[in-house]
């Protein structure tokens, strides 16, 4: 089933990748192709428990992002529900436009919103 999912980058207020967007914002950010969520970080900068989702895919670090099929097959796999679609990044020091093209891309094999979240700071 394909959708206007949509997708939302969810990420520590103040980390690395907050902190590089400030100085150069990736353009489907800038251009409003995903809408940003900066959610509180813990003292070692951290996002706290995670907030709703169903987490369908984990990865290290955005560089593993890259695979526009993998995700889309993740994605289109994970069927009908009622949460969003979670993609959880270990860690990251930089998100940048050629990570987050693949995953908007996928977003149209889902069946729901999709929350790329990055979970700590490299």
């Amino acid at each position: 089933m394909t959708t206007d999912a949509v997708l939302i980058v969810q990420l520590p207020r103040g980390g690395e990748v907050d902190r590089n967007w400030a100085e150069e914002m990736p353009p489907s950010i800038a251009n409003g192709l995903a809408v940003v969520d900066y959610l509180p970080a813990g003292p070692d900068g951290s996002l706290g428990p995670p907030p709703a989702g169903e987490v369908v895919m984990s990865v290290l670090s955005p560089e593993a992002l890259r695979d526009e099929q993998l995700i889309e097959d993740v994605l289109r796999e994970a069927g009908e529900g009622d949460e969003p679609l979670v993609i959880e990044v270990e860690a990251a020091e930089y998100l940048r436009e050629d990570e987050l093209v693949p995953v908007l891309a996928a977003t149209r094999h889902a069946s729901r919103p999709v929350i790329l979240r990055l979970m700590t700071n490299a």
